[in-house]
């Protein structure tokens, strides 16, 4: 018996699932961490050492500013948990700032919310993966030419594995998420040990990136802070996602959001307290990680472990983009603002194209800035806080809502129920001051980094947003052009005039001709005179082989193919009106792709001619060459 070997996308991605088992593709509490949370939490990876680039501008008698700095990002994150907690319960549909927006305040804060978390996820994967290669570089400074080779083929990797469906990269993606925060916690634990008992080394060795001094003013402060608040990207990453979790969905997600929010406040203030008991230096050559660990372990196996936990948790913050943008972009795309493409699933019940597309612009941005963290994050975060500010916005308005209802009254908004909360006033308070204080954060990010870059998000925002809308219009257009409304549209047969396209008599337009004679109407043959002499032994052909059976000859003195059928059709359009014209091409497929191209494969070209032609059908009826095929058809049934 032959056994079929798989293809080549089986192996690499897996067997495909069907629909149904969908439901089934959901994680618990633990992969859900490493799947959601890996962006907030490897953002201790570079958080403080950006705090310190800027602060490095003042000289670095101000490194101690990165403490209080710190503790004030980490206040952040306490309202941003309490607030996203409520959101969760309230959309347990999932979707975050972008359902929060469309359901409380209108299409168009929802788009610029899409539009937002859109742009930050992607720039979510440049900057980890660039991140990541920066902390390979550290411990191999021989690859830092290669680095943007690096950044993109760690790209490709994510890609593929994300391809394969959410459990597959929940499974490949926590060991190396739960190594790190091992790691993470035990060179805190060493190195708070050393302190303590007066062994903790200094750094040396590193030479500080900054080469001019700055005063010390408000402006570099609050720049300094809007860097270190890049620690706070990926806090709206479960919201997004609450469907990927197991039973009880919202609280699953919501429990996972305490944790990551604990780790995360952890591992940020003991890291920067840890940074500046070392007199860590922000430097191009090595990352304040690198230095970190060896400082507090020396050149040995766990500095190597370090890095290499590092340099993993990086490039799996990626995997949270890749698992919540095809997420967002299918919601947007079902709503009509995308391509509808991206609300389908591939084998592996993933919505691949979004995978695809994240991938696409996140490669070229790691090319075009060079995979320099530094250059990608006046970039990032404009976004996130963009989004944290709307979806607070949003649920203010949503507990407006609920306190006009009544008691047991419930009302159903896009999946999610409304219902009246005694404790709206407080839930509502916590959500206002979150708006309050992400929106100034955000001004702070626009105005410190706007000359740095974030000039560009500004810009790119409202295109964004402009497309979105050019995309729903013309799904609106299509929409009313397909409608049955308003218009008597009489379901019945039209006249058919049927046109077989014969280039030579042979077995392939043989098949066309009785693919036209199986239809039971009168059909037409047609050829376009390009060369006389074929044109002469094709009619002496036809006269042998075709009886008294008509062909049309329609010169082409300029030698195109489309020219003179489109003008015949065109006529015969004149003379009715109301017929259809069916165009029937014979054509050849062969079992390669280097075969076909060696043919004229001009099917393609008479659909785009008559594409914009009311009332013109054009089938192709292929003629499979196989290596041991055996032609069957030698006459006319």
């Amino acid at each position: 018996m032959k056994t079929t070997r798989p293809s080549f996308s089986t192996i690499l991605l897996g067997q495909p699932l069907e629909t149904a088992a969908v439901s089934h593709q959901v994680i618990g509490k633990v992969p859900a961490l490493a799947v959601f949370a890996s962006d907030a939490l490897s953002s201790v990876a570079y958080a403080t050492e950006e705090i310190l680039l800027i602060l490095a501008l003042a000289g670095a008698a101000y490194f101690y500013l990165s403490v209080p700095i710190a503790v004030a990002i980490a206040g952040l994150l306490v309202v941003l948990t309490i607030s996203y907690r409520q959101t969760i319960f309230a959309y347990p549909g999932g979707g975050g700032a972008y359902i929060v927006s469309r359901d409380n305040l209108g299409e168009m804060p929802a788009q610029i919310a899409g539009a937002a978390l859109l742009t930050d996820y992607i720039l979510t994967v440049a900057v980890s993966i660039s991140s990541g290669v920066a902390q390979i570089t550290s411990a191999f400074p021989g690859l830092f030419p290669y680095r943007v080779e690096l950044a993109v083929l760690l790209i490709l990797f994510m890609t593929i594995i994300n391809l394969r469906g959410v459990k597959e990269s929940s499974s490949a993606f926590a060991v190396p998420t739960y190594f790190f925060l091992g790691m993470a916690f035990l060179l805190l634990g060493v190195g708070i040990y050393q302190w303590a008992t007066g062994t903790l080394a200094q750094v040396s060795g590193v030479r500080m990136v900054a080469d001019s001094l700055q005063p010390l003013t408000l402006f570099l402060v609050l720049r300094a802070f809007s860097s270190g608040c890049t620690a706070l990207t990926g806090v709206e990453a479960i919201s997004n996602g609450i469907p990927a979790f197991k039973e009880p969905r919202s609280r699953n997600a919501a429990n996972t959001l305490l944790a990551m929010s604990g780790i995360l406040m952890t591992l940020f203030i003991g890291i920067t307290l840890l940074a500046r008991a070392v007199d860590a230096q922000p430097s191009e050559a090595e990352t304040v990680i690198s230095q970190l660990a060896r400082t507090v372990y020396g050149d040995g196996i766990f500095y190597l472990l370090t890095l290499v936990s590092t340099t993993v948790i990086l490039i799996m913050a990626a995997n949270t983009s890749f698992a919540d943008f095809p997420r967002l972009a299918a919601l947007q795309a079902g709503d009509s603002f995308l391509p509808r493409q991206l609300t389908f699933r591939g084998s592996r019940l993933v919505f691949s194209w979004g995978v695809f597309v994240l991938a696409g612009v996140a490669m070229l941005l790691v090319i075009i800035f060079q995979a320099s963290v530094s250059a990608l994050i006046p970039l990032y975060a404009v976004g996130v806080f963009l989004g944290f500010t709307l979806s607070q916005t949003g649920m203010v308005v949503r507990w407006h809502k609920v306190s006009k209802m009544q008691v047991g009254e419930e009302v159903e908004m896009h999946g999610a129920i409304m219902r009246y909360d005694t404790q709206w006033r407080l839930k509502q308070g916590v959500n206002a001051f979150g708006a309050v204080i992400t929106f100034i954060v955000m001004l702070v990010f626009v105005i410190t980094k706007f000359r740095d870059g974030a000039w560009v998000i500004t810009i790119l925002l409202p295109l964004l947003v402009w497309i979105f809308f050019r995309v729903h219009h013309h799904y609106q257009a299509v929409a009313a052009a397909l409608s049955l409304a308003g218009e008597n549209r009489v379901i019945g047969p039209r006249p058919l005039h049927t046109i077989v396209l014969i280039d030579n008599l042979h077995i392939a337009s043989i098949r066309a001709i009785n693919f036209a004679l199986s239809l039971g109407q009168p059909w037409t043959a047609v050829h376009i005179s390009i060369d006389e002499i074929r044109t002469a032994d094709l009619q002496r052909k036809w006269a042998e082989r075709m009886d008294d059976t008509p062909l049309v000859i329609l010169p082409s003195p300029y030698r195109s193919l489309t020219e003179p059928l489109v003008t015949y059709v065109q006529q015969l359009r004149q003379q009715a009106p109301d017929a259809y014209i069916h165009i029937i091409l014979g054509g050849l497929t062969t079992e390669s792709f280097w075969e076909q191209s060696l043919h004229q494969n001009s099917a393609l070209v008479f659909r785009s001619a008559f594409r914009n032609l009311d009332g013109v059908a054009v089938t192709n009826v292929p003629f499979q060459l196989h290596h041991d095929n055996v032609p069957k058809e030698a006459n006319i049934h």
